[in-house]
């Protein structure tokens, strides 16, 4: 029995399968203070870390990705997510 991926019962995707990203509220209701922020394009690699404080609560962060553009490479867009730091070795 031969099925394509879209065909398949369990896989009901939408004509947008992008998932819809967190808002900077819930991102400082988590404790996190900031934002990394990658190129859009995958070659350029260029990534900054960003706080998080100005963004108002209600933004998600996928309405802002579209708004960067890389000062490296000139890319607009850009994948933004948590900075979830790593917790510091005897820190305490």
């Amino acid at each position: 029995m031969d099925r394509s991926f879209a065909s398949c019962a369990r896989c009901r995707f939408g004509p947008d399968i992008r998932p819809q990203k967190i808002t900077f509220g819930d991102i400082r209701g988590m404790g996190v203070r900031g934002v990394l922020v990658y190129c859009a394009d995958y070659r350029c690699g260029h990534s900054v870390a960003l706080s998080a404080d100005c963004g108002p609560d209600e933004v998600r962060l996928s309405d802002v990705e579209p708004r960067f553009v890389c000062m490296v490479c000139s890319m607009r867009g850009a994948d933004v997510r948590p900075n979830f730091e790593r917790a510091r070795m005897g820190a305490g």
